[in-house]
Order: C-alpha cells, then sequence, then structure tokens
C-alpha cells in the first residue's frame, strides 16, 4: 500500500465535515444498515444525502 496519508489529505475537498462522515461510516458499520436507512437517519437530522452507487 502506499504511503499513510494524514487525516486533513483523507478529508480535503469532502462536501461534510469529517465529523459527520466518520459519524455515518459508524453507524453504517454498527448497524448494518443498509445505506438507504442510513440517509433517512442523517436526513432527520437535517443533512441532505445521496446513495452512491
Amino acid at each position: 500500500m502506499g504511503r499513510l496519508r494524514n487525516i486533513e489529505e483523507l478529508f480535503a475537498g469532502r462536501h461534510f465535515d469529517r465529523e459527520v462522515i466518520l459519524l455515518c461510516v459508524l453507524w453504517y458499520l454498527r448497524t448494518s444498515s443498509a445505506s438507504v436507512i442510513l440517509v433517512e437517519m442523517m436526513a432527520e437530522r437535517g443533512l441532505q444525502l445521496q446513495v452512491m452507487r
């Protein structure tokens, strides 16, 4: 694998804040939820996400 990147490089240019991205990933992994359910959960919190396929 390539060299380890710092945290700022990993999230550079992303639409959402790093905390939102990490929270979505955590919820997805912990709940085994489909991405559609995750989109609905975030919509309840005022964030509009789009499922990437």
